[in-house]
């Protein structure tokens, strides 16, 4: 499969992950000691709602485009909705903003950001979006491998893995990564998106992490109708490692979408058991 984020930017799974990195960067870039953060798969950092791939798939009208012209949407989404409007100067909403240009904009001065993306054409245009930020890095590189690399020893570290699971083992980098991060810094931190096709894919690797990810997690699952296609995404979660406790507002996060959004859909926050 030849992903390309263009076709889904502005959905309903991008409004799960957005909303709750927003929160969790708003938490961590509280007054302390700098952070870095690492994305493994930034993507181009900005898209074209009105270009023919968002067009085609009508992803965005059902996610982006219905929560801006949601009044009265939790407090929780504020952040997201003030910064896509920001970027489309109050009007329709044409452009909107990948985890690179959130990422950017919520660090402060002293904080610093790496985003890899592995394609050459994805990460050029992630480049342009990004020339001129402070303490901001792209690489052209995998970014499984990036990650432990770029992870400092010691200090903060967030690392958001989002890849586009077009390979059949991203599941398994995923954990064999968060394991290799917390080998190499204790206090590494993570945000990790699935996407939920069938329970057994996705408790298979919440139970792999268990296993090998010797740290506080939380799962968050959001899901936008029953599971009975496995041949679509019918919902995705977040796991979030070591990170400060956010699970009320990512409860509000996934109820609204699971429930404004979808069709018989259900939200679930729960710990995860490390062994």
């Amino acid at each position: 499969m030849n992903y390309r984020h263009a076709f889904h930017a502005g959905n309903f799974a991008d409004l799960v992950k957005h909303a709750a990195l927003l929160r969790l960067l708003a938490e961590l870039t509280r007054p302390g000691p700098p952070l870095t953060v690492i994305d493994t798969h930034a993507g181009r950092g900005l898209y074209d709602l009105a270009g023919p791939e968002a067009r085609k798939s009508g992803e965005a009208e059902a996610g982006i485009l219905q929560l801006m012209r949601t009044k009265g949407a939790p407090a929780e989404f504020q952040s997201l909705i003030r910064t896509v409007a920001a970027l489309n100067e109050g009007g329709e909403v044409t452009r909107y903003p990948g985890s690179p240009w959130l990422i950017a904009q919520a660090l402060r001065a002293t904080d610093k950001y790496v985003a890899c993306e592995l394609r050459p054409d994805e990460h050029d245009a992630l480049r342009v979006v990004l020339r001129g930020r402070q303490n901001v890095r792209t690489l052209c590189a995998d970014g499984y491998a990036a990650a432990v690399a770029e992870c400092p020893p010691k200090g903060r570290v967030l690392v958001l893995i989002d890849p586009p699971f077009e390979k059949p083992d991203d599941y398994t980098r995923i954990v064999d990564t968060l394991a290799a991060l917390r080998r190499r810094n204790r206090d590494a931190q993570a945000l990790v998106w699935l996407p939920i096709k069938d329970l057994e894919t996705l408790d298979a690797c919440l139970r792999d992490l268990e296993d090998s990810v010797g740290a506080p997690m939380t799962a968050v699952e959001t899901r936008i109708r029953p599971l009975t296609d496995p041949m679509k995404m019918n919902g995705c979660a977040l796991v979030l490692i070591g990170c400060p406790d956010l699970d009320a507002g990512l409860g509000v996060i996934s109820s609204w979408v699971a429930q404004s959004l979808g069709v018989g859909g259900v939200a679930r926050v729960y710990p995860l058991s490390p062994q």
